[in-house]
């Protein structure tokens, strides 16, 4: 008899499990029984009704199940190398072949039962009906068929949930089956965490069957909906997910709420100074955005604001504006932006917009010599600047400030929520939190934003300053790169300057992409021979960054050859032009912050995504889309389909959500239903929900917003 379970029993001790096999799941993020029955099956066959060889016809997908008869390599006359295996049943026979699989050696024994899923095809060379590259699970060894009877049927006469096999293969999808089956079987029943009535309202089933439901769906089960993840069972599960997520930030929001913060005054002193320094008339769209973050300063909780607009739409100088709030109430502002050449970009702006009106800005990096950082600390510890501008050198333990009043960190996604948090915290004398505002030129899509700044209030900046020019993008391959030379040397000759991007810095790092370096060579001698040519890379020590940048800023340098080092918070005006080589390597949201380089003047505006190679089928749908709209929001939108969440910022991002079941992409609509849910509950007019409830849901949340979500409890 099986010891009794709980959904916290770990998981070494679960039949069949023990120490070492448990050592190995938990290295996967199986710790608990309730993590394995949170591992859903990937795909799921329909071995209902396996067919026989003779059924089989060209074309269709089909699962078989069959004795193997023998299997080995073969290589063709063109030098390719194919793994074979022949099945059968009866004097039917089955051909299934695996191209370069040398790793299937030895896997495959006479008179084992295998089930096949794949394409059928017709076997052109020898007659008959083969598989390429099917599926495959040994179901039995020779000599098992009269075994275990119970475990045969959860291989066939029935949908059989498929596992990704763990381990390196060791542990494979068989095994997830007979384990969680075993376990569902002696599991107890569960106590519901989800409210009564919010289970009533959404029709949820409860999370016992949902457990049995998305591991040993019923015959009745649509096969398509599985797949999809749309079955009642898969519903409740990810509903559930995003709800406890949605919970936790909600609460996040209300506990912000109370916290002691500044109530920043805003009179007639603000106001002018505020218009004293705007160079331009602000749009409208700036203008609602400052009242938004104007009103969340004039309260006493602390703000916490996500301010986000496409590439050009202003960000900065609404800022900067609220920055003058709370320098002109007596506090000191910190910037944070994620490279040094981005904060000497803002360093720069910030000194032609606020040093006018008497504020002292001060710029603090990691490559300052000592005796200026320690100089820099100072006047900051004793208040002498009102501003000051840095990188992840703002957040280091020596750097203190005398009266902190306004954070704001811009690209906020190359930042660590924690990051942000420890910056919030650098105040010597005030007990209040700081303000916080987020910006980002990366527009972030709806159901992200949702998760991962749940927590912020969000602006968005929709409207482009007038005076921007339109920039027409152009996609064309490398056969034709001396027509797009010729276009370079054209517009420099017509007084304006060009950016050359590149995806690797060295030829070593990727053989067959074109490189920074080698590239930059190439062009100032002989391709662009005659113009003056510049380089740009992350591995340049910072003041040869700043060199490069400056000399290009100054118009001394008439083609910048760089790498993504540009992506953010380059500005420069004169700059109409920029090729991107292997534009097909690029993401998205890059390909945009990069084409964002330019437009920013007055004169017509070209980028060109250069090719070479093969191109994937989700490369052309990324540079078609560039071609066809300028819009940050629609780009990544199209980026989130593509890539996925965990990769939508290039890398896995610190304070994104880890989600088991759901996906931002497929379940948007069931994150804004369990958004409104979540929100309702917390509402103290909720009269639906008991105490009790309450409790319960607030117990399981904290029991897992860390280890569940891998998320930090900040704020």
């Amino acid at each position: 008899m099986s010891p009794a379970l709980d959904l916290n029993t770990p998981i070494q001790y679960v039949k069949g499990v023990g120490p070492r096999l448990g050592e190995a799941l938990a290295a996967k993020g199986l710790a608990t029984v309730e993590d394995l029955l949170y591992y859903l099956p990937f795909r799921y066959e329909d071995r209902l009704n396996p067919r026989t060889i003779s059924e089989l016809r060209p074309g269709e997908m089909a699962t078989v199940i069959a004795e193997v008869r023998n299997s080995g390599m073969f290589r063709t006359r063109s030098g390719k190398t194919i793994f074979q295996m022949v099945a059968g049943q009866g004097t039917a026979r089955l051909k299934s072949l695996w191209f370069n699989a040398r790793y299937l050696e030895g896997k495959f024994q006479p008179g084992q039962t295998v089930a096949l899923y794949g394409k059928v095809e017709q076997d052109t060379r020898g007659g008959g009906l083969q598989v390429i590259q099917p599926q495959w699970e040994v179901l039995a060894e020779p000599g098992d068929e009269n075994g275990d009877s119970s475990a045969q049927s959860l291989e066939v006469g029935r949908i059989v949930p498929i596992y990704e096999s763990a381990h390196q293969g060791r542990i494979t999808s068989k095994w997830f089956r007979r384990t969680i089956h075993g376990v569902l079987e002696n599991l107890p029943e569960l106590e519901e965490t989800l409210p009564a009535a919010v289970r009533a309202r959404h029709e949820m089933v409860p999370l016992q069957q949902a457990f049995w439901g998305v591991h040993w769906p019923e015959e009745s089960t649509s096969l398509s909906d599985l797949q999809a993840a749309r079955t009642p069972a898969h519903r409740r599960l990810i509903f559930e997910e995003l709800f406890f997520l949605e919970l936790g930030l909600e609460l996040k929001r209300k506990r912000q709420r109370t916290q002691t913060g500044i109530a920043f005054s805003l009179e007639d002193r603000e106001r002018q100074a505020i218009k004293r320094i705007l160079p331009f008339r602000p749009t409208e769209a700036q203008k609602r955005v400052l009242k938004e973050i104007a009103d969340d300063m004039r309260r006493p909780a602390p703000m916490r604001r996500l301010l986000q607009g496409d590439v050009g739409s202003g960000k900065t100088i609404v800022a900067f504006e609220a920055a003058i709030i709370a320098i002109e109430n007596g506090y000191q502002v910190a910037l944070m932006a994620p490279t040094e050449i981005l904060a000497t970009q803002h360093y720069l702006s910030a000194r032609r917009i606020l040093e006018q009106a008497g504020y002292r800005i001060v710029l603090l990096t990691g490559s300052l010599e000592p005796g200026r950082k320690r100089d820099l600390r100072r006047h900051l510890a004793q208040g002498n600047a009102q501003m000051v501008i840095g990188t992840h050198a703002l957040i280091q333990e020596t750097v203190e400030f005398a009266n902190l009043g306004l954070v704001i960190v811009d690209e906020q996604h190359r930042f660590g929520v924690l990051q942000r948090m420890r910056l919030m915290k650098k105040t010597t004398e005030s007990p209040a939190e700081p303000d916080t505002l987020v910006m980002t030129a990366t527009p972030i899509p709806r159901t992200l934003a949702l998760t991962l700044y749940g927590d912020l209030d969000v602006s968005v900046l929709d409207e482009m300053p007038p005076g921007r020019s339109p920039i027409l993008t152009r996609r064309v391959s490398d056969e034709r790169s001396e027509e797009v030379w010729t276009f370079l040397r054209k517009q420099v000759e017509a007084g304006h300057q060009a950016y050359v991007v590149y995806p690797v810095i060295e030829e070593s790092e990727e053989r067959e992409l074109k490189a920074a370096i080698s590239m930059y060579n190439k062009l100032r001698r002989e391709v662009l021979a005659g113009l003056r040519v510049g380089l740009l890379h992350g591995r340049m020590q910072a003041d040869e960054k700043d060199e490069a940048m400056r000399r290009f800023q100054a118009g001394e340098t008439e083609v910048l050859v760089a790498t993504t080092v540009i992506e953010v918070g380059v500005d420069v005006p004169n700059a109409n032009l920029m090729v991107v080589e292997h534009a097909e390597r690029f993401g998205l949201s890059q390909l945009h912050q990069l084409r964002g380089r330019i437009g920013r003047g007055t004169a017509k505006s070209y980028c060109v995504l250069m090719t070479g190679g093969k191109i994937s089928d989700e490369a052309e749908r990324r540079l078609d889309a560039m071609v066809r709209t300028n819009d940050g929001f629609q780009l990544a939108e199209l980026d989130l389909e593509l890539r996925g969440p965990g990769e939508f910022f290039g890398t896995r991002q610190a304070g994104m959500p880890t989600l088991r079941v759901a996906n931002l992409v497929r379940d948007r609509e069931l994150l804004e239903l369990a958004k409104r849910e979540a929100a309702a509950m917390l509402r103290s007019s909720s009269q639906e929900i008991s105490r009790e409830e309450l409790e319960r849901a607030v117990k399981h949340l904290r029991s897992h917003w860390n280890r569940r979500y891998g998320l930090v409890e900040v704020g």
